[in-house]
């Protein structure tokens, strides 16, 4: 056996000894390059892209882990899902018909103007006539806040009944099939469509029948326009105003809980979910 052969049997036996010297400095990239390659697909798979309705309906575990926004953003989102300007005007990223929306925001002045109306009786008439036609806020604020409570309260109905649409398309989302998602699409845009349908005519029916009112208690009743308009303005600002405060609750109650661990976080955190919805 020459030399030759002798070396190449030696090398072989060390480098099968040693196998940690056959992985180049090139194979360790490419395992490298693999491995966070990996970690990148993971973490995409980790974080799906939600809109501010889905972060806000996420369960306790799921907001713990997606959930990423500040109290102040939370707030943000609240206010332009409750605040009426805001839902009209400044929310860009739902799922609701940004039509429809504005709409809503011209039916709602017409509903609070009509039923401030409706609070104008005999014994309302004969209050500014003692008061020699100055306006008693003292008085007025009872029927004012009554008035904004209804208008909000009938709106509400009407947006959860006949406008949005976030919530079943957020269910389309969540279908773990192509097949399944289309199925459910087509029968949602048939609902859809039937909603919005509904929506105009209840719409047009209701703004004709305020118009026709509004037009004879004003002919009837010339002297109180003004204090109909000054309740029906400071009613509709209630209405505008009151998400703007109120919603520092839920506010307050999600931050403490996701900011917690203490075992009534979870607790919190419903009771927080329950509140935003109103």
């Amino acid at each position: 056996m020459n030399k030759e052969n002798i070396g190449k049997d030696n090398t072989k036996k060390l480098n099968s000894k040693n196998p940690k010297k056959l992985i180049t400095n090139e194979s360790l990239n490419n395992i490298n390059k693999n491995q966070n390659n990996k970690t990148k697909i993971i973490k995409n798979k980790k974080i799906p892209k939600l809109n501010d309705y889905e972060l806000n309906n996420l369960s306790y575990n799921e907001a713990i882990n997606y959930d990423k926004r500040t109290a102040c953003d939370y707030y943000c989102a609240l206010i332009k899902n409750k605040q009426l300007f805001m839902f009209t005007f400044c929310s860009f990223n739902d799922y609701n018909s940004g039509i429809i929306k504005k709409f809503i925001f011209f039916l709602s002045f017409a509903l609070h103007y009509t039923i401030n109306a409706l609070f104008f009786n005999d014994s309302n008439m004969h209050q500014i006539y003692e008061d020699g036609g100055s306006f008693n806020f003292s008085y007025q604020f009872p029927y004012i806040l009554i008035s904004a409570l209804a208008s909000t309260l009938i709106l509400r109905l009407i947006l959860e009944t006949l406008v949005l649409t976030e919530r079943s398309i957020v269910k389309i989302k969540k279908q773990t099939t192509y097949e399944s998602a289309i199925e459910m699409k087509g029968t949602l845009m048939r609902n859809f469509n039937i909603k919005f349908a509904i929506f105009f005519v209840v719409n047009f029916v209701l703004l004709v029948a305020f118009w026709y009112y509004l037009t004879c208690f004003n002919a009837i009743y010339n002297n109180t326009q003004v204090y109909l308009i000054e309740n029906t303005l400071i009613s509709f600002a209630i209405s505008l105003f009151f998400p703007v405060f109120y919603n520092i609750i839920p506010t307050c109650l999600r931050r403490c809980a996701l900011s917690s661990e203490n075992k009534d976080a979870n607790c919190l955190y419903s009771i927080s979910r329950f509140l935003q919805l109103i």
